[in-house]
């Protein structure tokens, strides 16, 4: 992340953003994250998959375009520009898209494992 460091805070231009694969169809960018918390920007093209898993992790996803499916424990939703979901740690949840668009997940504490 070439984010620039402040005083009390940082701050990093998209177009910075290291851009990771993250499967097939998708991609990643970090957006800021400290310890505790992180911003990740997800994109999907259609038919793609965010395979089930589960993490030490709580974790809010905000729908900024496109259209999926998600699988949260044992319930099936189907999301949309605008919605939002949260799944708890330890939760097993994935998704599929069915347009192709972009989530943020929010994380904390922050996925270490995304971090290189």
């Amino acid at each position: 992340m070439n984010a620039k460091e402040y005083r009390n805070f940082s701050c990093l231009h998209h177009d910075q953003a290291e851009i990771q694969a993250a499967g097939p169809g998708v991609v990643r960018r970090i957006l800021s994250y400290s310890d505790d918390a992180m911003c990740v920007e997800n994109v999907f093209e259609t038919g793609a998959v965010g395979s089930l898993h589960s993490h030490p992790h709580t974790q809010i996803t905000y729908i900024v375009s496109g259209r999926f499916q998600f699988t949260v424990g044992d319930e099936t939703y189907e999301v949309k520009a605008g919605d939002t979901l949260l799944k708890k740690d330890g939760v097993i949840h994935g998704c599929t898209a069915l347009e192709g668009g972009v989530m943020l997940d929010f994380f904390t504490p922050a996925r270490e494992d995304f971090i290189k």
